[in-house]
């Protein structure tokens, strides 16, 4: 089983999204600093400002959401996905692309981490 960690800026609204949007369900929470979440064969290891996870490193820097790292989400109508989170309000970095292997497209968790949502060809 893949194991995979977020930081996020809020527990409780990341496993909001994930589980209401995304299909996940919550696998165990640790208060307000940490969750984690299932889809599949994947764990998603959701960690809060309270989590150890989001302690500043030794240098000063301070691990933050967001970037271009991402899960990847497999689903079987991609159209029809994007449609009903754009009608809830979800954020999205591009329109669908298609290449080779499927469609993808990259939508925005409420912390504004990527999750690729991806159609076989």
């Amino acid at each position: 089983m893949a194991q995979v960690r977020y930081i996020v800026k809020d527990v409780d609204q990341a496993i909001a999204f994930y589980t209401s949007k995304l299909g996940f369900s919550l696998e165990q929470q640790f208060g307000p600093a940490m969750a984690i979440l299932k889809l599949d064969d994947l764990r998603l290891w959701i960690a809060g400002p309270l989590a150890s996870a989001s302690k500043p490193m030794p240098d000063g820097s301070q691990p933050v959401p967001g970037g271009w790292c991402r899960i990847v989400v497999t689903v079987d109508n991609l159209d029809e996905m994007v449609s009903r989170l754009r009608q809830e309000d979800v954020g999205f970095k591009n329109d669908i692309l298609e290449g080779p292997g499927g469609k993808q497209i990259l939508c925005l968790d409420p912390s504004g981490n990527i999750v690729e949502l991806f159609q076989t060809a």
